[in-house]
């Protein structure tokens, strides 16, 4: 702290006379600040030795560090009086014109310079932006392409770069470029996106980059990163691009620009330190230990004067308008003026008191409900009045103190939707107000609703609305008098506050404490009757109402009142309004004097020389010191006098606490300091040595009022007080405070009756003191010293920051041109157990995107720099669009509602999570490998068994079926044929729900025997050859597939393009076909002239085809001789798919392994001839394919098809035919039951009215290859339960790559409750258990109650199949894990696929997927490793043979899994908390790149509602799972691609990003 007083005492006369000729100088335009700090040093050159002479001894101990802090203090606190000659008249004065360096109040500003010159310019990637998002259309949306480079994290491959120069770098060479480029490579690692990065030694790196990236803003480098995905080492891309995606695009170079600013060190770095595996704790900040400390001695409590006793004083408020109304009748009371500032109405006293009697006899005697009064004394009433009629109000607030009713000041409703409105409602409900005193005009501008009264605003109680204009009021008889009673302990009135967290509180004032009050202000102001009081202030509550309403009428003070109204149209109208009626006293902000700054030039001949006291009621603000001083600097030369600013400190609360006292009442002379910032953030006042920037000046708020007792105490826990040099909240005691918190005896306790002890734990006083929620300390000569409100203190990591602080420095970055300087919020969100700082600003119309994001850019800076604090989001708004309080300024609980809640709409947005978070969990450290022995040694001890378990014995179990003698399909059909010929299999049904086509046995054996001659006849095909089916769902596919088995061919079955869509389908059908080694396609016509079309060309090279047959108009053949294979391991036929990582995979199914999975699924799910199933499945591949295609004609049960296509146009389709056909078992997707559940969620009703009903499911399976979708299968089961689906009917299916079906629920399988007898065909629901998500990230499975945080609900996979065995085995040393370890599912069982089709040679490096055996344990056991992981967890329930039931639990894709901070995450656990964080979020997708975590999200409200998901989407993903999200992109609805099966493919779109292909709304790059 310097506070600054210069002893008149040895400083020679002349210096101080040239000194001041000096300052005076620096008015605006006479000299700059070069100049005069170069006079200024010429100047005092001479005298340089005589000071430091004066005080050697001072000068030494303060340079050697010797002084204590309350010393420094003290020789820091020296006056800023004016040093003058002993003896001189002006040594009383108080003109405050030294022009200290260290107090000027533009300090602040200027430090903000030079903070931000400190920085180097570094390169942050701007936000990208759909242009319709854009505030000003003109702006350019795109950024070029600037600047691109691979990461060393993809293992990319990186080619010579292409060299594209227009710039002053054109003779650069090249192998510079590259050498740069090699250097910043090697020298540099791409920090996690979460983990703390470690500085490099050196820092030659950071030069590396910087100068990287400054050359790469003149040189476009393009490089091919080569995509090589999976362990599948083929790899495909669904997108038309290359394998292998250009990296140039503006995505991914800001990615780059990203990393290099993430790169630099955090500060401050986290703590080491190491956790269980188990556990994830968030890192607690540990105090600092060199952080200053308090040293000073304890703080005395300081008494104020004694209240003077006056001998004519009133004994209550009223008796003193009594007494002014008859013996002052005429004397001027309150002059309103209109918006041109022209009077329009003056109250004289005796007005005042003849209007106040009519009001109060009119409330208490004229309205009545049912006969009884209305309002009984001591009631509530609300008092609505516009800012622009203070006369009503004044007459309102009277006549209900003279009717004994409680007035309850508020603000006008203007709409139903006002800032804070709904908390005003609250306040009015809790208080019991029925009766609303309003004004003829205020009431008729009011909302209404149809019957004509006035609405009832939301969150408010039925209202009665009263005008009190004069027609509405009744004269009382001659005999009534109100009773004016002494001051008694009623309440007087409930003035509002609204709290930090936006709720609204009524704070009591009773009758004494309004006296009280009034009589400390007179004397601490040397208030006179008749003196003229200008006041600015809302006359409703706090200042406005004490100084311009109460005190006023006490002392018969005369009132001007300048609406806001006027203020915002002539912001001087209060100067003018001082000169024209001499006001001897103003009650103004800061705001209206640096408002009234901006328009003075228009003025010339106005004088402020009336003025004795300028009381500024927000002088504790940071910011009110600049306008102080450049208001004394203008109106000095208009007859202000420097020593009647008199700023002071109050709250709702303690009322008011302090006030500089005017010149005459002989009080010390005021004081600055300069605080250190880094001091004040702990709670300490300390010189600023060493870091001149970080600094707070501010003034003092003068003296404690009379008759008080003041102290300064703890903020947190017991309040103590503070030491000397210690920041406190100021406590006040004294008769003239609030009393309570209106209905809140709790809180009141805490604030109105605090007993503030001694380090010893002694209290100080008997009395009980007031927190005024100031921050604050007591300074030399008892000054009093405010640095803050507990409303806008943030404490982060430990420290605390005051938000008009923050103000204060964004307010000094410069240019101002992009924001408005009074309207700007800053504010503190709780994210992952710390407060982070938010800060929102208004952006005007026509500030450009760029010149904006500088700025935001510059802010964050001088933030970090002068606060040593990050800012976790900046956020822009358009213009006017911040929440207002009534009388300007932002309604900050309103603001940050709207941020929390995604309401606030903000055009531009910076996060900066990386900077700010340093309280993450220390990244996961792999613990050395336990070896197998152990492992199962380990199980042992703890007494659990090895994760394994099985399906039902096939061989064991009865199949009286004949076509189990079969091993091959192809001799199923014909045995079929020749036994039942004219059994149906097979119907397919089209959109409208008709019959399209139907085949029994043999019409399908005659169709399938004409596509084999075809194949031999026409096509010359071998056995063995490869056959590509390109066919829509349907007959055709399964007559097709048999007519290859026939021919001995091999089928493949690929799904059609889509004619809409060829370029992005149709390189998929040739991928296929040209993977497959497919030597033919059978098709249909029209698909047939599709491959050759036009738009086919485009897309693909059509010459390649291979051989294309139609197989419309096959002719009828003679008998056909049926290729018999030699042995049934021979291939049967391919089965691909396209992965979720955009993997297109190949697997080959045998002859054995066909027939086995016919016969798991039939012994599963009971299929006999008799039996319908409907299947709404595609045909193509897995499971949906074996259904659709082989089982019909394994089992012999006919088979409904409803092709999921036919849906888009009838989405009911399938339920419908499952109700008309009357089908007991149904197969789906999770696409077909989202679109059901979506599409007929509203139309059940409907549905029932045209007969739909599903009682007869017994049981609907979801054939998946992913985690069960419990939420859609549980609100499914909800929605159609009005139509009889059975709650227990939905379950779920599991199948992979290595084996279509693993699992199948059904649940007529025999399985009973253990130790019940019953042994009934109902089985058990799916066993839902809940999981640890935390334990889950560490590859733990831990359960946990529902409900419970982190809690993660999982529903059991399904039924393992008869002949299938199921693993759990550790995923690095193939060991076997133990019950409820989550490891990779291994299946062994006879319908495994024999492997993938070729995999370009790499078959050795894919073996072990299909031909795998533990590495102790059971090592003769052959397993395939089916890529997902999971576990196994034995239940309660028990089967038929009392064998206990064993849950397979499928968690994730392994390949999907994102390894984060050395933890595993699953992407869709992270897209459930980010679609739970806004409605306006329809879909998420998210994946890595280079370390960074980028979130996708689908967007389905407005354009501007895009902003709003930033910062929760990037909140969310904090809190639920300790990650930083790097990037955040909008898109539309429809962006995130999903396949056949509805499994999100993110690979695919992230391409798409990379590739710069989203086309998305808004694109956010998080610091």
């Amino acid at each position: 702290v310097h506070f600054g007083r210069v002893e008149g005492g040895g400083i020679p006369w002349p210096l101080v006379t040239h000194y001041r000729l000096l300052s005076l100088s620096v008015s605006p335009g006479d000299i700059t600040q070069k100049g005069y700090e170069k006079k200024r040093a010429k100047l005092l050159a001479p005298y340089i030795p005589q000071i430091q002479g004066k005080m050697p001894h001072l000068v030494e101990r303060q340079a050697a560090g010797l002084l204590h802090p309350s010393d420094q203090i003290n020789f820091y606190l020296s006056r800023m009086s004016q040093a003058a000659p002993p003896g001189s008249k002006h040594n009383k004065s108080r003109a405050t014109n030294t022009r200290d360096e260290r107090f000027r109040s533009d300090l602040h500003t200027e430090a903000v310079h030079a903070a931000l010159a400190k920085y180097k310019e570094r390169k942050m990637p701007m936000p990208s932006k759909r242009r319709s998002v854009l505030v000003q259309s003109s702006v350019e949306a795109c950024t070029p392409p600037d600047t691109s480079s691979p990461s060393e994290d993809e293992g990319s491959l990186r080619r010579a770069g292409r060299m594209v120069s227009s710039t002053p770098y054109q003779n650069h060479p090249a192998p510079n470029v590259e050498h740069w480029f090699n250097r910043v490579i090697q020298g540099s690692s791409t920090s996690s996106s979460a983990s703390s990065t470690s500085s490099h030694p050196g820092g030659s790196v950071h030069a590396a980059t910087a100068v990287l990236a400054d050359l790469m803003a003149y040189t476009q480098i393009v490089f091919w990163v080569s995509m090589f995905f999976g362990w599948i080492g083929f790899s495909m891309s669904l997108s038309p691009l290359p394998l292998g995606v250009p990296v140039n695009s503006r995505v991914s170079s800001k990615i780059q620009q990203l990393l290099n600013t993430l790169k630099r060190p955090k500060r401050p770095s986290l703590r080491e330190f190491f956790i269980d595996d188990f556990e994830e704790l968030v890192d607690v900040q540990q105090p600092d230990p060199n952080q200053p400390k308090a040293e000073g001695n304890q703080m005395s409590p300081l008494a104020g004067e004694p209240l003077g006793v006056v001998t004519n004083w009133p004994p209550s408020l009223l008796a003193s308008l009594q007494r002014w109304g008859i013996t002052q009748p005429r004397s001027p009371c309150l002059t309103a003026l209109d918006n041109a500032g022209k009077p329009v109405y003056t109250l004289t006293y005796g007005k005042l008191w003849t209007r106040s009697q009519k009001l109060a006899f009119t409330l208490l005697n004229k309205l009545s409900t049912r006969n009884e009064p209305l309002l009984l004394p001591g009631d509530r009433v609300a008092l609505v009045f516009p800012n622009s009629d203070p006369v009503m109000f004044m007459v309102a607030f009277y006549g209900c103190l003279l009717a004994e009713l409680i007035p309850v000041p508020i603000e006008v409703p203007l709409t139903r939707k006002d800032a804070g409105s709904q908390q005003i409602g609250f306040l009015l409900g809790s208080c019991g107000v029925t009766l609303a005193l309003t004004t003829d005009a205020c009431q008729k501008g009011l909302p209404k609703a149809q019957t004509g009264e006035v609405v009832t605003f939301k969150g408010w109680p039925r209202l009665l609305w009263f005008v009190t204009d004069g027609k509405h009021v009744v004269k009382p008889p001659k005999d009534w008098h109100p009773t004016i009673r002494e001051a008694n302990n009623e309440i007087a009135y409930i003035e509002y506050k609204t709290s930090k967290e936006g709720s609204t509180m009524g704070i009591t004032v009773s009758h004494p404490a309004m006296l009280a009050h009034c009589h400390a202000l007179t004397q601490a102001c040397g208030y006179t009757e008749a003196e003229t009081i200008c006041n600015v202030l809302d006359f409703k509550r706090d200042a406005g109402l004490w100084h311009g309403v109460l005190t006023s009428v006490m002392t018969r003070m005369h009132v001007i009142s300048i609406p806001y109204s006027l203020m915002k149209v002539n912001p001087l109208s209060w100067i003018q309004k001082v000169h024209t009626y001499k006001a001897r006293v103003a009650v103004v902000k800061s705001r209206d004097m640096h408002w009234s700054l901006l328009a003075q030039r228009d003025q010339r001949d106005i004088s402020l020389s009336s003025l004795r006291m300028l009381i500024v009621t927000d002088g504790a603000n940071p910011w009110s010191i600049s306008s102080c001083d450049a208001f004394l600097n203008v109106f000095q030369a208009r007859g202000l006098r420097p020593e009647v600013i008199c700023p002071c400190a109050s709250s709702a609360e303690g009322m008011t606490v302090a006030i500089r006292r005017p010149p005459e009442s002989g009080v010390p002379p005021p004081g600055k300091a300069v605080l250190s910032m880094s001091g004040l953030s702990h709670s300490v006042i300390r010189v600023d040595t060493e870091e001149k920037l970080s600094v707070l000046t501010v003034q003092d708020v003068g003296q404690v009022m009379p008759g008080a007792l003041v102290c300064v105490v703890r903020v947190e826990g017991t309040p103590y007080l503070c030491q000397t040099d210690e920041v406190g909240e100021i406590c006040v005691s004294s008769g003239s405070t609030g009393v309570a918190y209106y209905g809140l005896p709790g809180m009141t306790k805490n604030t109105f009756q605090t007993i503030p002890v001694r380090a010893s734990g002694g209290p100080i006083s008997g009395r009980p003191f007031t927190r005024t929620s100031l921050l604050g300390f007591v300074g030399p000569d008892n000054l009093v010293f405010i640095v803050g409100r507990m409303d806008g203190l943030m404490t982060v990591c430990g420290r605390r920051h005051n938000a008009d602080d923050v103000v204060a420095t964004a307010l000094a970055v410069e240019p101002m041109k992009f924001v408005y300087r009074g309207r700007i919020a800053v504010f503190s969100v709780s994210v992952l157990h710390d407060e982070r700082i938010v800060v929102v600003a208004e952006q005007r119309p026509d500030a450009s995107e760029e010149g904006s994001f500088q700025w935001m850019s510059r802010v964050l800076q001088a933030i970090d720099s002068i606060h040593q604090v990050g800012v976790y989001c900046l956020a822009l708004v358009p213009a006017n669009t911040m929440p207002k309080a009534p009388l300007g300024g932002i309604h900050i609980a309103e603001t940050k509602q709207r941020f929390l809640e995604g309401a606030l709409h903000p055009c531009n947005v910076l996060m900066c999570p990386h900077s700010c978070v340093t309280n993450l969990p220390k990244p996961r450290q792999k613990q050395p490998e336990v070896g197998p022995a152990s492992m199962i040694v380990g199980n042992l001890v703890a007494g659990k068994r090895i994760a394994q378990a099985c399906g039902r014995d096939v061989a064991q179990l009865e199949d009286n079926d004949q076509a189990r003698k079969f091993l091959y399909m192809q001799d199923v059909l014909q045995w079929r044929a020749q036994a039942t010929p004219d059994h149906p299999l097979f119907l397919v049904l089209n959109a409208k729900g008709t019959v399209s086509s139907t085949a029994s046995c043999l019409q399908l054996q005659k169709r399938a025997e004409r596509v084999a001659m075809a194949l031999i006849e026409k096509g010359r095909l071998n056995p063995g050859d490869h056959v590509a089916l390109v066919y829509p769902p349907g007959i055709d596919l399964i007559a097709t597939f048999y007519g290859c088995l026939y021919a001995g061919c091999v089928p493949v079955t690929v799904r059609p393009p889509h004619p809409q869509n060829l370029a992005t389908t149709l390189p998929t059908v040739k991928m296929i076909v040209e993977v497959s080694k497919s030597v033919c396609i059978l098709t249909t016509q029209a698909i047939m002239k599709l491959l050759k079309s036009k738009e086919a060309v485009a897309a693909v090279d059509v010459k390649s085809w291979p051989m294309v047959l139609d197989t419309d108009d096959l002719p009828r053949t003679k008998r056909l001789q049926i290729y018999k294979p030699p042995t049934p391991e021979m291939l049967a036929y391919l089965d691909f798919s396209v992965s979720t990582m955009g993997i297109l995979a190949g697997v080959k199914m045998s002859h054995a392994a066909t027939s086995a999975l016919c016969r798991s699924i039939k012994l599963q799910c009971e299929l006999y001839p008799s039996r319908q199933i409907a299947i709404c499945l595609d045909p193509y591949c897995g499971l949906g394919f074996a259904l659709w295609c082989l089982s019909s004609v394994y089992s012999g049960h006919q088979s409904i098809l409803v092709p999921p296509l036919e849906l888009d146009s009838n989405v009911s389709l399938w339920l419908s035919a499952v109700s008309q056909y009357k089908v007991r078992i149904t197969f789906c997707s999770y696409s077909v039951m989202e679109m059901c559940t979506k599409g007929l969620g509203t139309q059940t009703e409907t549905l029932r009215l045209r007969n739909i009903n599903l009682s007869c499911v017994r049981t609907c399976m979801v054939v998946a290859e992913e985690r069960p979708r419990i939420t859609l299968t549980q609100s499914f089961s909800k929605i159609f339960k009005d139509l009889g689906l059975s709650p227990r009917a939905v379950s779920t299916t599991f199948g992979c790559r290595v084996n279509m079906a693993v699992c199948l629920q059904h649940k007529y399988w025999r399985l009973r409750q253990k130790g019940s007898g019953d042994t009934g065909t109902s089985g058990p629901d799916p066993t839902t258990v809940y999981l640890d998500m935390r334990a889950l990230r560490h590859e733990r499975v831990r359960m946990v109650e529902r409900g419970s945080p982190h809690s993660l609900s999982l529903m059991e996979s399904g039924k393992i199949l008869p002949g299938v065995k199921v693993v759990i085995a550790n995923t690095e040393t193939k060991g076997p894990l133990g019950d409820s370890h989550l490891g990779e599912v291994w299946v062994s069982s006879p319908h495994n696929a024999t492997g993938y089709y070729t995999v370009y040679g790499e078959d050795a490096l894919h073996a072990d997927h299909f031909n795998t055996k533990l590495s102790f344990g059971d090592t003769q056991t052959v397993w395939a490793r089916t890529g997902y992981l999971g576990f196994l967890r034995r239940t309660e329930l028990t089967d038929a043979s009392g064998e206990r039931h064993d849950a397979l639990y499928v968690v994730g894709s392994l390949d999907e899994t994102l390894e984060l901070r050395g933890m595993r995450y699953h992407p869709i656990d992270i897209e459930t908390s980010v679609i739970r964080s806004h409605k306006s979020i329809a879909e998420c997708a998210v994946f890595t790149w280079t370390n960074l975590l980028v979130v996708v999200v689908e967007l389905s409200g407005s354009e501007q509602e895009a902003l709003d998901l930033v910062p929760l989407v990037t909140n969310v993903v904090l809190e639920d799972h300790y990650l930083i999200v790097g990037v955040v992109v909008v898109v539309d609805p429809g962006v995130i691609p999903i396949n056949s099966r509805g499994e999100k493919q993110r690979m695919h779109l992230r391409d798409g990003f990379l590739a710069d292909q989203l086309d998305p709304i808004y694109v956010a790059y998080n610091m």
